[in-house]
């Protein structure tokens, strides 16, 4: 009995696959976004929602039942943001964050991340890893659920729920409220090894992928021109952290700017460090010798800049005094860059490639500002072959634009047409 039930089992699934419809895309160029070739006049097939061949268009007459007509443009991998904020809509300021938590609830927030997750998408970004709901609690899992359910458009999402920190160490902070009210965070707060322990599992147990930790504070820059901070854990909490994230099979990003935090974390396991503004050529090769990626998020700090200025916070124009030089740095000591932009961070309505451009004016090529946005973020994510090139097997997550993007960057925030998971989410052509 059970042999007929598998040979039914079997029938069922090999119909299903018959009955899967084959797609065609005719592509003017391919970007190969490993070797910078581009192949011209080639066909990918696509069946379900991965990339079953891609072939010359003049030497394989396969049939499809949808043929799509991209010949006159530029094709490459969808993109991936390995550092966003759906549930954020800008917050230049502490008062510009207070208002998010405060005054809007949690429903509201999911509802314009909805928003948040399309744009996105729309963007060219079909993956993204999303680090905090800034107090917006798990709303960021069931984001996810809802795009992959095609409830709602959006791009594939890795989460990581409430980011950790240490009591008293994140606003929204008391000593900005009246002492009396206990005011909401914007992650979850812990004291001791053993709560850094239980927070790690209960992100895990509501569907976090990743653990982001806060690591540092408190950044000022020396009159010798290095940056220092305070440490957020203690040595027993971090590690602590550190060692259920992995033996969860998960991995840990570290928001961390100067050696104070980016060193500690690296020490511990952290796989990603966010932001790193301060870093020195220490924590670079620290980097580099545990594979370790930077997340460096230039513009946010570049848009942020004034405006905390003014407020009486002049770090993040000094950080974009010497930006240049520290990734200059990084390049040259050959630490490994995925592409995230902490959008969120800053609104939605701007630009989120804007960070191609300072990657070029700092001393990238285009192939490899490129590559940190494809094959490093997948990398990163563990889904190399998956995601971020365009290859048989990979999911079709696949982007159009006018013209060459190894001859004009810029090109890629203005992208055309949108492939994500077999599906196509924008077209105009």
């Amino acid at each position: 009995m059970k042999k007929y039930f598998t040979l039914i089992i079997t029938l069922l699934f090999s119909l299903h696959l018959s009955a899967q419809k084959t797609i065609a895309v005719k592509c003017g160029n391919i970007l190969d976004v490993r070797t910078g070739k581009l192949l011209s006049n080639q066909i990918i097939f696509i069946n379900g929602n991965k990339i079953e061949s891609i072939t010359d268009a003049t030497s394989f007459p396969k049939k499809a039942d949808t043929v799509i007509d991209l010949s006159a443009y530029y094709v490459l991998p969808g993109l991936i943001d390995c550092h966003t904020h759906v549930l954020l809509q800008g917050d230049i300021t502490s008062e510009d964050y207070d208002v998010q938590l405060l005054k809007e609830s949690i429903p509201y927030r999911t509802i314009r991340a909805t928003k948040s997750c399309k744009q996105a998408l729309m963007n060219g970004f079909t993956t993204i890893r999303d680090l905090g709901t800034e107090g917006a609690g798990y709303a960021d899992v069931d984001l996810k659920k809802a795009i992959a359910n095609e409830v709602i458009p959006g791009p594939r999402m890795f989460v990581s729920t409430l980011a950790i920190n240490t009591t008293g160490h994140y606003p929204v902070s008391e000593k900005d409220y009246a002492w009396e009210l206990k005011m909401p965070k914007g992650l979850k707060e812990i004291t001791g090894a053993d709560e850094g322990r239980k927070a790690v599992r209960e992100q895990i147990a509501y569907g976090a992928d990743w653990i982001k930790i806060y690591a540092d504070r408190g950044y000022q820059k020396l009159p010798n021109g290095d940056y220092r901070s305070i440490p957020n854990f203690t040595k027993e909490e971090i590690e602590a952290i550190a060692d259920e994230t992995i033996k969860s099979r998960r991995k840990l990003a570290a928001h961390a700017v100067t050696p104070d935090g980016i060193i500690y974390s690296i020490n511990a396991g952290a796989k990603s460090i966010e932001h790193g503004f301060g870093m020195n050529e220490e924590c670079m090769q620290l980097m580099v010798q545990k594979n370790v990626f930077w997340c460096p998020t230039i513009y946010v700090n570049d848009f942020v800049a004034e405006g905390r200025a003014k407020a009486g916070s002049p770090m993040n124009k000094f950080f974009a005094q010497t930006e240049p030089e520290v990734f200059k740095k990084a390049m040259k000591y050959g630490v490994k860059i995925a592409y995230g932009t902490d959008i969120g961070g800053y609104d939605w309505t701007e630009p989120q490639t804007k960070d191609f451009e300072f990657f070029i004016q700092y001393g990238m090529k285009p192939l490899q500002a490129i590559q940190t946005a494809t094959i490093n973020g997948a990398e990163l994510l563990g889904e190399t072959g998956l995601m971020g090139e365009l290859v048989s097997g990979a999911f079709a997550d696949i982007i159009a634009v006018k013209e060459n993007p190894l001859n004009n960057i810029k090109i890629l925030g203005n992208v055309k047409w949108v492939m994500k998971n077999g599906l196509v989410w924008k077209n105009e052509k």
